[in-house]
């Protein structure tokens, strides 16, 4: 199991929201921290480690279930 150190909801928000919304808490991270997606769009899971890819972030996975989808990412340093 992953420990992350904030969790963001984006429960019932549709592409771009859930990768907007995470860039914008990355923002207010710190290097070596994780952070948790919540949410349900099954976009999430291309999406969020294509934006890791291109920013530079560490995606450390996903997980389904129950139809609400996990996303993890390790902010870069």
């Amino acid at each position: 199991m992953i420990s992350a150190d904030r969790m963001l909801d984006c429960t019932g928000l549709f592409c771009p929201e859930p990768v907007t919304r995470t860039a914008g808490q990355v923002r207010e991270m710190q290097p070596g921290q994780i952070l948790e997606i919540l949410g349900d769009d099954p976009g999430m899971q291309i999406d969020i480690p294509a934006w890791c890819l291109s920013h530079g972030h560490q995606f450390l996975g996903v997980k389904v279930r129950q139809g609400r989808i996990f996303c993890y990412l390790q902010v870069a340093g």
